[in-house]
This record gives structure tokens, C-alpha cells and sequence, in this order.
């Protein structure tokens, strides 16, 4: 497991280093590889921001099947662009599957799945698809706390109709973060959030918040 933090560090640090302009992730699941139980129920609210956005996202997420869940997620921004600022209204889903669990021979629980997800507003639309892979390992802290450090990838499909804006692009993005469970019911989450070769949008994105189980 050491080996793989370290290799999250020096990828996210080559990419700080010589990524050319990025967008910053809106859509995604916010928590590491863990699914939720059969039946299981979480909501969560974040803050996200970037050079040029600042925003609040609300997430839900639930489970039917075993192994399965997913999530929808909401909210308003503030996005730059320009020479003006507008609202922006953010609506996206996503579904995740457990691939494999950490275990003496596999260090880390790995999921599967993909997203989509709309940012809309005055002259303004971008729609997004992204099949997506995260990897996590949980470290118990005491008796009723733990850690939960993980890493995020996948393939965003993205088609841009803003302004003299008119382009469908492909990149990579990466989501480098940790959940935190401070206490039973109460996780804290931060992420930070960039993608590689991407052509329209800010170069990095963080987002923090909370994931309350239910």
C-alpha cells in the first residue's frame, strides 16, 4: 500500500509539473472504492472550487444490489468566463461497482463504473460522460475512526457549447483524495481533482465536504 501512495504522489506531482491546461473534475463519487451495503444510504454536500469556479454540490447515493450502487448529484456554481461571471446549474448521476476487495495478495479495494453530468447556463452547456476506476485501502484509527486514502482515473468525454466555444474533446482525470470517518455516521472527505491533455476549463480543482451514512 506504501508503494501505491507513493506512486499517487509522483503522479500527481508530474502532472502539476507538466500537465498542460486541464478543467477541473465536477462530476464523480467523492468517496473511495468502498460500495455501499444492499439497502445502504448516503447523502453528502461539498465544496468545490477552482481558479475560475466556486460552488456548493449535494450528492445522494443508495444501493439495490449487491456489490452495485450509485449516485445523483446537484448544485449551483459561480463560474468566471470571460468577461463576465454567470451561475451554473450542475446535475450528474453515476454508478459504481465493487471489482475487487484488499486482501494479503491485493492491496487495495478497486471499483468500476462510469458518470455523466450536465453544467448548464446562458450560452453556456457542457455535457459530460466519463467510465471511470477508482482504488482505496481504509486504515482504522483507534476504535471509531479511519482513513481512507484513494485514487481515481478514467476517460472524460466532453462536448463544449459555450460561447464562440464549440468542441468535443477527450482527457484523463485524476482524483487524488482521502475520506475520513471521524465518528460513526460523520465522514470527512477532500479531493483534489485535475485532467491531463484537456483543452477548455481551469488547470486544478479541490473539493472538501462531508459524507453522512443513513
Amino acid at each position: 500500500m506504501k508503494r501505491f501512495l507513493v506512486a499517487a504522489a509522483l503522479i500527481a506531482a508530474a502532472l502539476f509539473s507538466f500537465a498542460p491546461a486541464a478543467g477541473a473534475q465536477v462530476f464523480g463519487q467523492f468517496t473511495g472504492a468502498e460500495v455501499l451495503p444492499v439497502n445502504g444510504h448516503e447523502t453528502g454536500a461539498y465544496l468545490v472550487a477552482s481558479d475560475n469556479v466556486l460552488g456548493l454540490v449535494g450528492q445522494l447515493r443508495m444501493s439495490f444490489y449487491p456489490g452495485v450502487d450509485f449516485g445523483f448529484q446537484g448544485g449551483l456554481s459561480r463560474l468566471r468566463y470571460g468577461s463576465s461571471d454567470r451561475t451554473l446549474v450542475r446535475l450528474g448521476g453515476d454508478f459504481k461497482i465493487a471489482a475487487a476487495k484488499a486482501s494479503a495478495s491485493f492491496p487495495v479495494d478497486l471499483a468500476l463504473g462510469g458518470a455523466i453530468g450536465i453544467e448548464t447556463s446562458d450560452d453556456y452547456h457542457v455535457l459530460t460522460l466519463m467510465p471511470q476506476a477508482v482504488a482505496s485501502h481504509a486504515y482504522p484509527v483507534g476504535q471509531s475512526m479511519s482513513v481512507t486514502p484513494y485514487l481515481g482515473t478514467g476517460l472524460t468525454i466532453r462536448n463544449v457549447d459555450a460561447g464562440p466555444t464549440q468542441d468535443n474533446s477527450l482527457s484523463v482525470p485524476l482524483r487524488l483524495g482521502a475520506d475520513m470517518r471521524v465518528m460513526t455516521g460523520v465522514r470527512i472527505t477532500a479531493e483534489l481533482q485535475l485532467q491531463v491533455a484537456n483543452s477548455f476549463g481551469d488547470n486544478v480543482g479541490f473539493l472538501t465536504g462531508v459524507n453522512l451514512p443513513f
